[in-house]
C-alpha cells in the first residue's frame, strides 16, 4: 500500500518443545528475513514471567540484532517505566546508539502498579467504544475488562519481583519528561543541579509512546509531541479513541510537526486461508493463558492446542482477540490491514505473528510484504 510503511513487533514467542535461547536465535533470524522483505522497523516487547515468550529485556535484545542487521529501525515496543528509572533508560539506549548511531526507537510505555495521572490533570474527551464495526468494516468489540486479575498472586509477584521494597513507581508523564531531558542535556533537578548520562545525551533516537487507549500515554504523547504506537493487536476496542486522543492533545514540538500514528495487528499469513487459519489455531489457548496470569504458554502446534480441554468460558475471555486477529492469504490479510490503517489513520502498521513452526513464521511475513508492495 504506497507511503504505508510495515514494521515489526516481536514477542520472542518460545514454541513447545523448544527453548528461550532457540526463540532468541530465531528473532534474530527473522530480524534479518523482515530487513531484507523491506520492513523499516523491529521492535521486541517486554514481558515478564511468562514461560512462553523470551523477550525480558528489549534493550539487550536490540543490542545482540543489530549487530546482526544493518538498516532496519531497531527498538522497544516498549521499555515498561513502571519499574524503571529514566536515567537507566537514557543510559541503556545510549550505550546502544553509541555503537549503532540513527538506527534506534526508544518506545516506553506504562505498566501496572504506577500513580494515577496527575492531580487536576483531567482526562481527553474520546469518542465511547461500542460492540460492533467501525464504517469501514474494521472489528471494534466491546472492551475487555481485566478486573479479575486484581489481587491475582501471581500478579502480585511479578510486582514484587520487579520492584525494590518500598520503591514507588514515578508519574509516568513526569518520568517521560525526565527522559527526554536528560536525552536533550537539559535535565535539572528542583534544586537545580545538572545531569548528564553519557553515554545517553545527544543520542540519536526516536522516541515514541505506546498506549492501548485514550488515556494518560496517548495524551503525553500528544503534549509531548511524540510518535504514538495504539495496540489494536492488545486492545481492539480502544484502538480507536487511542488514535482520536493522541491527536486531540497533540502539540507541534522540534520533532514532529504533526501527529504521528503506528497501529498494532496480530497478523498470520500463509499460501491460501485454510493454511493460515491451521497455522494459527494455537493464539486462543496461547491468548487464555496470558489473560488467567498463568503466563504465556510455550506456543502450542495445532494438534497440542487442538487436545487443550476448551470452555465457554474460555471461548469468552479471548473472544475479542481472537475475532480481531488478521488470518488468511496475503490478500485477505492484505484487506484488513488497509481497513484498520483507513480506519485509523495511521501513517504506519506494525505486524506481530506469532506461529508454532519458524519456517511458517517467516513466510507470512515474506508473504504480506510481497502483497503490501504490490498495492
Amino acid at each position: 500500500m504506497p507511503g504505508i510503511p510495515l514494521g515489526v513487533l516481536d514477542l520472542v514467542p518460545v514454541a513447545s518443545g523448544s527453548s528461550a535461547a532457540e526463540a532468541l536465535h530465531r528473532s534474530i533470524d527473522l530480524a534479518r528475513r523482515t530487513e531484507a522483505f523491506g520492513y523499516v522497523r523491529y521492535w521486541f516487547a517486554e514481558h515478564h514471567l511468562n514461560p512462553g515468550v523470551a523477550g525480558t529485556s528489549p534493550a539487550v535484545l536490540l543490542a545482540l540484532t543489530a549487530s546482526a542487521t544493518s538498516t532496519i529501525r531497531l527498538g522497544s515496543g516498549a521499555v515498561q517505566l513502571g519499574h524503571r528509572t529514566a536515567l537507566s533508560t537514557v543510559e541503556e539506549f545510549g550505550l546502544i546508539d553509541a555503537l549503532h548511531p540513527g538506527r534506534l526507537d526508544l518506545g516506553l510505555g506504562r505498566s501496572a502498579g504506577r500513580p494515577p495521572r496527575r492531580s487536576g490533570e483531567p482526562a481527553r474527551p474520546v469518542t465511547p467504544v461500542v460492540d460492533g464495526y467501525a464504517p469501514n468494516g474494521l472489528r471494534i468489540p466491546a472492551p475487555f475488562s481485566f478486573a479479575h486479575l486484581l489481587g491475582h498472586p501471581r500478579v502480585a509477584l511479578l510486582q514484587k519481583l520487579l520492584t525494590l521494597p518500598g520503591a514507588q513507581p514515578q508519574d509516568y508523564g513526569e518520568q517521560v519528561d525526565d527522559i527526554l531531558a536528560l536525552l536533550r542535556g537539559e535535565y535539572r533537578s528542583p534544586e537545580g543541579e545538572e545531569a548528564h548520562a553519557v553515554p545517553g545525551e545527544g543520542a540519536d533516537v526516536q522516541v515514541w509512546i505506546l498506549g492501548s487507549s485514550g488515556g494518560q500515554s496517548a495524551d503525553t504523547a500528544g503534549r509531548s509531541g511524540l510518535r504514538f504506537a495504539a495496540n489494536y493487536h492488545v486492545s481492539p476496542a480502544t484502538v480507536l479513541e487511542a488514535a482520536e486522543g493522541y491527536r486531540a492533545a497533540f502539540k507541534p514540538s522540534a520533532e514532529l510537526d504533526r501527529p504521528y500514528l503506528t497501529v498494532s495487528a496480530d497478523v498470520v499469513v500463509a499460501e491460501d486461508d485454510a493454511t493460515a487459519r491451521e497455522l494459527a489455531t494455537g493464539y486462543a489457548p496461547w491468548v487464555r493463558s496470558i489473560r488467567t496470569a498463568e503466563g504465556a504458554i510455550p506456543y502450542p502446534t495445532p494438534d497440542e492446542a487442538r487436545a487443550l480441554p476448551w470452555t465457554e468460558e474460555d471461548e469468552a475471555l479471548v473472544a475479542d482477540r481472537v475475532e480481531t486477529r488478521f488470518v488468511g492469504s496475503a490478500g485477505t490479510v492484505a484487506d484488513h490491514l488497509e481497513r484498520l490503517q483507513e480506519a485509523t489513520g495511521a501513517d504506519e502498521l506494525m505486524i506481530t505473528t506469532i506461529t508454532h513452526d519458524h519456517a511458517a513464521r517467516v513466510r507470512s511475513y515474506r508473504l504480506l510484504a510481497e502483497e503490501w508492495a504490490r498495492r
